[in-house]
């Protein structure tokens, strides 16, 4: 139980680290170093591990490609950018709606069914995002607004449903395509990468790189791609052979609330009622959803007992 709430902590701090990064360097370039690095580290590990199964054909590239666009690039792009005006918390905040909005898109796209209490918690989870996402700091608000949202929050709603739909295409990879995780994320994160730095030369100051200070650009740099391109990902998949996929998901949430210490802590972030109100609010839709997502396990252990 100690590394799942380890795991969580990580991920909280890519958002805290990447607030800190943002102070010393660009959003674009951030993004597009790290990944372009991360991406040839994937690669070359891959190589190394498995030679023989190291090839990519039209049908996986095209995949690979679309990858690349949503979850490096396109996220990446619209997180960081929220970033510099949301707090730490906020926007890893709104991505703690992940699990409604894969939910949706599995009854959406792959038509699964849906019971009235997984609606309920559905709905209880999306309503309960409103109370911090109006709650705004003078930051966010130079942004403009579109209806009763920001412009930032906006991009990372956007950024949490690509990252969503990003594990559908891995998981094609995976399954149809037969590529390793490693394969697949490193060639993508290298195309990604690549897009990034394109689009930072073209709207970022490179005199010589868009980088104030290098040191603490450099240890920021190398947090985000060790925890977040390295251990986190492949952490996650260990224990998910120790623990319910399920489980997993529910105690994701953590990640918000590891933020908002961290945030607090470190960057001088203030907690409003509105984020222990929308804390309270969205435990309580996760709650009611995963009720009903424990059910078939509970009757698969009883009919085993049975038997």
């Amino acid at each position: 139980m100690f590394f799942v709430f380890l795991l969580f902590a990580l991920f909280a701090s890519v958002f805290t680290v990447s607030k800190i990064g943002l102070e010393y360097t660009q959003p674009f370039f951030l993004i597009g170093s790290r990944m372009l690095l991360a991406g040839l580290i994937l690669l070359g590990y891959e190589f190394y591990r498995n030679r023989a199964a190291f090839r990519i054909d039209w049908s996986g590239f095209k995949r690979i490609l679309r990858l690349a666009l949503f979850n490096i690039y396109l996220t990446n792009v619209l997180e960081f950018w929220g970033l510099k005006y949301l707090t730490s918390f906020k926007t890893c905040f709104i991505y703690s709606l992940s699990p409604f909005i894969s939910a949706l898109f599995s009854y959406l796209i792959f038509t699964e069914k849906m019971t009235i209490k997984k609606w309920i918690g559905l709905t209880v989870g999306f309503l309960g995002i409103l109370p911090m996402l109006l709650s705004e700091t003078s930051l966010e608000q130079e942004t403009g607004h579109l209806f009763i949202f920001s412009w930032a929050e906006l991009a990372v709603i956007i950024a949490a449903t690509t990252s969503v739909y990003v594990w559908i295409l891995l998981r094609q990879l995976v399954n149809e395509n037969g590529y390793s995780p490693s394969l697949a994320n490193g060639a993508s994160m290298i195309i990604g990468g690549v897009m990034s730095l394109i689009h930072s030369s073209f709207v970022e100051t490179w005199d010589p790189v868009p980088v104030s200070e290098f040191l603490p650009f450099l240890l920021c740099a190398g947090w985000l791609l060790i925890i977040s391109n390295l251990v986190c990902y492949n952490m996650y998949g260990w224990l998910l052979k120790r623990f319910s996929a399920t489980f997993m998901s529910f105690a994701g949430f953590t990640t918000s609330m590891f933020s908002a210490l961290f945030g607090w802590a470190i960057l001088g972030e203030n907690l409003t009622w509105a984020f222990f109100t929308s804390s309270f609010i969205i435990l309580l839709g996760l709650s009611l959803f995963y009720q009903e997502e424990l059910k078939p396990s509970l009757i698969k252990i009883e009919e085993g007992v049975v038997s």
